[in-house]
């Protein structure tokens, strides 16, 4: 394999890794506490009605379903994420990749919450950074959460990949 492809492979991993760490914590959230974060099935919603050149609805739960809505919003979940894992190495370098502290995970973890707020949920119908949720405090606080826990997944994903596939320096 060349070295571009194991790089993109790695920071893959290191996505992937980090987006699961996301959904443990989703689900913990949820079987523990009973609280509900994204649904997905609306996320999916939302993606397929960008097909159609709609970005915009007053509430995405009123909008009309799209087929497949549920696959459509798992996939674009993980794309997501193992998108934003790319910023590791396109900011800090390569070396982090051999080297992997947690400040740059942190850091591109908790600024990926500027995705929701300012795209997502306005487009979703319920403002920018949920200004219009019944709630706002908490789900801004949630998604702070969420996205913590993503910058520690790439974190812990970075680390366990490094020590089980070391990448040269």
């Amino acid at each position: 394999m060349n070295a571009t492809m194991e790089l993109v492979l790695r920071t893959a991993a290191i996505g992937f890794g980090a987006t699961l760490a996301m959904d443990v914590w989703r689900f913990g959230l949820q079987k523990l506490f009973g609280i509900n974060s994204l649904d997905l099935r609306l996320l999916g919603r939302w993606v397929g009605h960008l097909s159609g050149g709609r970005l915009f609805h007053a509430g995405i739960a009123n909008s009309a379903p799209v087929a497949g809505e549920l696959c459509l919003g798992w996939s674009a979940h993980y794309l997501i994420g193992l998108s934003f894992a790319a910023l590791l190495p396109l900011l800090w370098g390569i070396e982090w990749l051999t080297a992997p502290s947690i400040l740059p995970a942190l850091s591109v973890g908790i600024a990926t919450v500027l995705a929701p707020w300012l795209v997502m949920q306005p487009a979703m119908g319920i403002g920018f950074a949920a200004g219009r949720a019944p709630n706002p405090n908490a789900v801004r606080m949630r998604n702070l959460a969420i996205h913590t826990v993503y910058g520690m997944g790439l974190y812990a994903a970075a680390l366990g990949i490094q020590r089980l596939a070391p990448l040269a320096a």
